[in-house]
């Protein structure tokens, strides 16, 4: 158990989100759930939480914004006295033909997933730097490491987040700050409910493990990431994906 320690998870309202805030708190962190929009749903996840002796609490936060972003980091560490884990899950998904993507489309994908991850990443890392201690875990997806059609920037994006969890890691490892990353692969979530049934059960059938991927399968992932089990790991890619990207 990780007694008095808090972790931030970013776009917790929801998925894998939600499962990892459920999860962490499981196993004795204090938790920060962001939201963006979905104030209500973030707010029952701190409730069924607390309703079963947890510590957590709901802050709000355009993650896009760098002021927003340090408000939000401020309100946790006010709550829980710091934050020492960071897990960088908000994020958004989009199918469309490269040659109709827009420059709006393609600036909102990294705005999110590349801007999102350095704004709260920057505001946890002094005062991890400080104590000697902090992780950061960061959440991409296969499609980063080998690319998805008719998702470039996506998959783009998500590749940038790999970049910076490399890059990073090498950079903070010797104030003693581990940089980490989860590689999901089709996950059953809100992202994948535009699918029809056939098209799950034929990515289910190409899926090693004969089945699709749950936020729970993630969140342990996620829990190994931020928990001491991985004090002598960084710069990582752990792909959660049954087996699909081979």
């Amino acid at each position: 158990m990780e007694l008095n320690r808090t972790a931030l998870v970013t776009g917790a309202s929801r998925g894998i989100g939600r499962a990892a805030a459920e999860l962490l708190a499981q196993n004795g962190f204090n938790v920060v759930v962001h939201y963006y929009q979905n104030k209500a749903a973030a707010e029952e996840t701190v409730q069924s939480l607390k309703a079963r002796g947890y510590a957590a609490m709901a802050v709000g936060a355009d993650l896009r914004s760098a002021a927003e972003v340090v408000e939000m980091v401020k309100a946790g560490e006010a709550y829980f006295g710091k934050i020492d884990v960071l897990v960088n899950n908000a994020g958004i998904a989009a199918q469309k033909l490269f040659t109709d993507m827009t420059v709006q489309e393609w600036d909102e994908m990294f705005a999110i997933h590349v801007r999102g991850n350095f704004l709260c990443s920057r505001a946890v890392l002094p005062a991890m730097i400080a104590r000697g201690h902090g992780k950061i875990v960061n959440i991409s997806s296969i499609w980063g490491t080998v690319g998805a059609s008719c998702e470039v920037h996506y998959s783009a994006a998500k590749a940038a987040v790999i970049g910076i969890t490399k890059a990073l890691a090498k950079e903070v490892a010797p104030s003693g700050v581990c940089v980490n990353c989860v590689a999901p692969g089709v996950i059953e979530t809100d992202m994948i409910s535009h699918l029809d049934e056939k098209t799950k059960m034929e990515l289910a059938a190409d899926t090693p493990l004969g089945r699709l991927g749950t936020p729970a399968d993630v969140a342990q992932a996620i829990l190994f990431f931020a928990s001491a089990q991985s004090d002598f790991i960084t710069g990582q890619v752990l792909t959660a994906d049954g087996g699909f990207a081979g």
